[in-house]
């Protein structure tokens, strides 16, 4: 997984650019093997002007191996938007790839079933 990183409104200083790639380079267990997969992440304040103080954003779009994926988190400290935001996109990951597998055993299913000489589009317990 490629990953690219943009600071808007913060300088990208080397510590906060290693902890992103570390926290999202972790997603890449749940992406597959997808060569074409590109990760791409931008941290900053999300406006200069709260009166509660600064306010943090960090957005992760995941496209390529057919994926097409947001999220977004706001909080009033960088690393724990960064960590919401790898959480919220693991949550998605996990979902789209446990669907996969359903769909996968499924047609596994259902070729077994065919060469056993049953209906495969009839239900198994009637």
């Amino acid at each position: 997984m490629k990953i690219n990183i943009k600071a808007t409104g913060i300088e990208l200083t080397p510590s906060i650019s290693d902890y992103v790639t570390k926290k999202i380079s972790s997603l890449e267990k749940y992406a597959g093997e997808s060569d074409g997969v590109v990760a791409q992440v931008e941290v900053g304040k999300s406006t200069n002007h709260h009166k509660s103080g600064d306010i943090f954003k960090a957005e992760v779009h995941i496209i390529g191996g057919g994926l097409d994926l947001y999220a977004v988190s706001e909080q009033a400290d960088l690393y724990a938007a960064i960590d919401l935001v790898k959480d919220d996109m693991a949550q998605k990951l996990s979902h789209i790839k446990g669907k996969k597998e359903a769909l996968y055993r499924r047609g596994a299913r259902m070729m077994k079933d065919v060469m056993r000489g049953l209906n495969p589009f009839k239900k198994r317990n009637e």
